[in-house]
């Protein structure tokens, strides 16, 4: 079985060296020449919550050659279009595309190659990009799941299931939607908060005002889900629509207390939407938080935590802004209203 992980960044990098290092055979693909040249040469080099060096397979896409049972695909969703019309040509017939990017990119994945051929990945842990080989695990090694699920038949699932059981724990969701909304419910509220403010997911959960802005954002997640009859999935377990929905002041109070509790495996994380605004380069905050917004206003659910993450982003992107924990002061309007 021929397989590749295509966009081996920061996250695409780790579960590459951990599929490597479990004696699997994987292609690690990316656009970048440097980090591809220091793949070749000295393998991948994991930091962070672990440490080992692994020698992998690496190859820029116009190296590409033959079909591929399973591409991991693991690029910025902006580009999917074009990305995904590539990829088409490069995979077998029978072969699957299994998205692990954020939001939900496995619709009009699907219109490209079919449903059958589309697979998705919720992944629950988070890792740093330093390049030319290099990625750092930011997530402790103890919460490394992963969350898939097809929309069809689901060509190569338990393929691709004993792929990333190479690095962690695997559920595969009946209720995919639901477990994608889980994940996108933890982005919209962190990594659009940590784009926003430049702090990590801990910094974000510790500081009251921050907290206090992520909460709103979940909630809005929550309240979105309900209108759309969304269920939403666990995460590791715990029951996130349950534990931090609220009507009264003492779920509210509870759940508020919670929200560290919940980051405390994942606090050094820092947004990839971040790293990008930070490399001059455009996020996918339309696709996290922008998707709550989308569905909020199909359901007839207000969401103007999660919009004006939206508008803070943009601006940040336009030049108007600048990454600074005083952005958090942008949404006190919007309790004064609520």
């Amino acid at each position: 079985m021929r397989c590749a992980i295509y966009g081996a960044g920061a996250m695409g990098t780790v579960l590459g060296a951990y599929i490597a290092r479990a004696g699997k055979e994987i292609d690690l693909i990316n656009r970048n020449e440097k980090h591809i040249a220091a793949l070749k040469e000295k393998g991948a080099t994991i930091t962070g919550t672990v440490h080992f060096t692994q020698k992998v397979n690496a190859l820029l896409p116009s190296q590409m050659k033959g079909e591929y049972d399973v591409i991991l695909l693991m690029t910025k969703q902006r580009y999917n279009a074009e990305i995904v019309q590539f990829l088409k040509k490069y995979l077998k017939e029978d072969g699957a595309i299994c998205t692990c990017q954020n939001g939900l990119p496995e619709p009009k994945i699907a219109d490209c190659i079919g449903a059958d051929r589309t697979l998705g990945c919720a992944i629950a842990w988070g890792a740093t990009f330093h390049g030319e080989g290099v990625s750092e695990l930011t997530s402790d090694p103890g919460a490394l799941t992963f969350s898939l699920g097809a929309l069809g038949a689901g060509n190569h699932l338990a393929d691709v299931k004993e792929l990333l059981e190479t690095m962690g724990q695997v559920t595969i969701e009946k209720n995919f939607i639901g477990a994608r909304w889980s994940k996108l419910l933890i982005n919209s509220a962190f990594s659009g908060l940590s784009t926003v403010t430049g702090a990590t997911f801990g910094e974000v959960s510790k500081n009251r005002a921050s907290r206090r802005v992520a909460q709103r954002i979940i909630k809005e997640c929550i309240d979105v889900a309900k209108a759309a009859k969304i269920r939403v999935e666990p995460v590791q377990g715990h029951k996130i629509d349950t534990l931090f929905d609220y009507k009264g002041w003492l779920k509210r109070a509870v759940s508020f207390a919670l929200i560290p509790v919940a980051m405390k495996k994942h606090a050094k994380l820092i947004s990839s939407m971040l790293q990008d605004l930070r490399a001059g380069k455009q996020c996918e905050i339309d696709f996290i938080n922008g998707v709550v917004c989308e569905y909020g206003k199909k359901y007839g659910v207000p969401t103007p935590f999660n919009q004006m993450t939206v508008d803070l982003v943009h601006a940040i992107e336009e030049g108007k802004r600048v990454i600074d924990f005083a952005n958090i002061y942008s949404y006190d309007d919007l309790f004064q209203k609520s």
